[in-house]
């Protein structure tokens, strides 16, 4: 995977995409997973040596950026029987100018409207409390 995709055509990423995408690769750890995974796929242990952090924290990154859409996951079974997951980086190309973030930015939930609206009809939420 050593070659960047083409930019793609049509509609740019939405709002909620693009700030998982940068929340993604706002972190040192997720940057240089991804730079790890240039070179094609690798299963978790040996990525967590490769990149000298533990598992643990490293599938919190991978969960990160695999909500992101970055990376996808495949568990796969070895010669001797046990689970392995590997990672591998989905393809993906993103030009970040002004008016890419704009038109993200105007799919984005008006918050002040979902305040008024929660004011006038608080049992009407978005979450639910137990």
């Amino acid at each position: 995977m050593s070659e960047n995709p083409a930019p793609r055509e049509g509609p740019g990423p939405t709002g909620d995409q693009l700030l998982k995408i940068l929340s993604a690769l706002g972190n040192p750890h997720r940057m240089r997973i991804v730079a790890a995974l240039l070179d094609g796929r690798n299963y978790v242990s040996r990525l967590a040596r490769e990149l000298g952090i533990g598992r643990p924290l490293l599938h919190m990154h991978l969960q990160r950026l695999e909500a992101a859409g970055l990376v996808v996951g495949e568990l796969e079974l070895s010669d001797g029987g046990k689970a392995m997951k590997y990672f591998e980086l989905t393809p993906f190309c993103l030009t970040l100018t002004p008016d890419v973030v704009a038109a993200a930015a105007r799919t984005l939930p008006d918050e002040e409207k979902d305040a008024e609206k929660e004011k006038k009809d608080p049992m009407n939420t978005k979450e639910t409390t137990k």
